[in-house]
């Protein structure tokens, strides 16, 4: 049992109490920085409702309906070629490998520790950049290959749609903001697994589009990391002297 001292007033042993019991809130809030909040990280929060939304529709809902969204949804060069705008948002609305995957997992915490350093509007310049160029520079060398006779017009209409480029371009960009130990193991860790996936060539496009995007993301490191310094500067000069 605890033993306070007896020279203790008692204002100063409930002092002691209230401040022993606001530490683990205060531990709470400091994990739940970890999660999207509607107020701290509004694009995150948003995203990843819409993302649940989808990925319950395509566990229950009617099969026929699925496959027909996921198609209509896909970014290969037929859709781009005709309604590029329309397919480039839709693709980012599914996850690939269901709401427990890597990806789907790396989007939360990744997106939203990045969001929590830039703010919101840049997170999601970030992951459409990284979404978009990586999808074009995947699919456009199909479309030419296609022309040049190297594939079949079935390639045209290679199914492709979920959000993987734009989680790995928010890796990328995350990581610039990061000590250099963290940045390191990060980008090593992520790079190891990319490379497994390249060696196994189950889907060479997409596996070629994931270190891309990742490189777009470290594109951004001049730009985020002078967005990130501005604050920490600003309350240094408005602090005592």
């Amino acid at each position: 049992m605890l033993q306070l001292p007896t020279r203790r007033t008692h204002d100063g042993a409930a002092a002691t109490v209230r401040a022993a019991a606001g530490r683990a809130p205060g531990r709470l809030g400091r994990a739940g920085r970890l999660l999207p909040t509607p107020a701290g990280t509004p694009f995150t929060f948003g995203y990843t409702l819409v993302l649940v939304a989808t990925s319950l529709f395509a566990e229950y809902g009617d099969p026929g309906t699925v496959t027909g969204l996921l198609h209509a949804s896909s970014t290969d060069v037929a859709h781009l070629s005709r309604t590029p705008l329309l397919v480039l948002v839709a693709s980012a609305l599914w996850v690939a490998g269901g709401l427990f995957s890597a990806c789907a997992v790396g989007f939360v915490f990744v997106l939203t520790a990045l969001e929590r350093r830039i703010g919101a509007w840049r997170t999601a310049a970030v992951f459409l950049v990284g979404h978009v160029v990586a999808t074009l520079a995947t699919e456009i060398p199909v479309a030419l290959s296609v022309l040049a006779g190297h594939l079949p017009d079935t390639s045209l209409h290679r199914l492709d749609y979920g959000i993987s480029f734009g989680v790995l371009a928010s890796v990328g960009a995350l990581a610039g903001l990061l000590a250099p130990v963290v940045r390191g193991t990060v980008l090593a860790w992520v790079s190891a697994m990319l490379l497994h996936d390249l060696v196994a060539f189950e889907d060479p496009l997409t596996n070629w589009g994931h270190p891309l995007a990742l490189l777009i993301g470290v594109g951004f490191w001049p730009l985020l990391r002078r967005v990130a310094r501005g604050p920490r500067e600003a309350s240094r000069r408005s602090g005592p002297a």
